[in-house]
């Protein structure tokens, strides 16, 4: 089986984060259907950061797969063109990667725990003000990313037995819980980022 570098945005800078980062996005894939036949996954901290790494490891030939936060809303098929037209970014694609080399969270990692609110709920226990999200009928790729970070603020400020939602604290433990069913269904980026995956794994 050929090996697969999945480099993602998330991790911050300490070590710590970059251990829990690995491990949510690993058991979120594995859940996914991807045990037996996983990516190694590269926490590389920032967005900017994560691009530079992938960009490295294509001109080593390697075979690499960039994850990122689309951090606006989405208004082209391909991912290079949103990234490359993306104030901020501006990233043009490396010669030799395709569409399926690249995916986005649209429009943060933070959407998909919008799909499953039953983990959500759980996860934070007494105190947890499911009424505080957007509508569960929204396409959560059309919810703006500040709303979704305040609505998970606003949602846990009075649980209980957890503090109020930190993505560093929380993140990548909900992202290791979430159901990805429910993610692939609600999120058409994130159906076609597990459907590619496994395709170029040969899962």
């Amino acid at each position: 089986m050929v090996e697969v570098r999945l480099y993602v945005e998330g991790g911050g800078d300490s070590k710590e984060l970059h251990i829990a980062c690995r491990q949510g996005f690993s058991k979120f894939l594995r859940k996914a259907g991807l045990q037996g036949c996983m990516p190694r996954i590269v926490a590389c901290g920032g967005r900017r950061q994560a691009f530079d790494d992938f960009c490295t490891a294509v001109k080593q030939q390697k075979i690499a797969v960039l994850l990122v936060d689309s951090e606006d809303p989405v208004t082209v098929v391909s991912p290079w063109q949103h990234l490359l037209s993306r104030p901020g970014d501006q990233w043009a694609k490396p010669t030799g990667v395709t569409d399926d080399h690249c995916h986005l969270m649209v429009q943060c990692m933070e959407s998909w725990f919008l799909a499953d609110r039953q983990v959500l709920a759980a996860f934070f226990g007494q105190g947890f003000q499911a009424n505080q999200l957007p509508a569960a009928d929204f396409r959560i790729e059309s919810i703006d990313k500040k709303q979704v970070l305040q609505s998970l603020a606003n949602a846990t400020r009075q649980c209980k037995t957890k503090s109020a939602y930190g993505k560093g604290e929380h993140s990548f433990l909900l992202l290791a819980q979430i159901d990805p069913a429910k993610v692939m269904q609600a999120s058409h980026w994130a159906d076609q980022f597990v459907k590619r995956l496994k395709q170029l794994l040969e899962c």
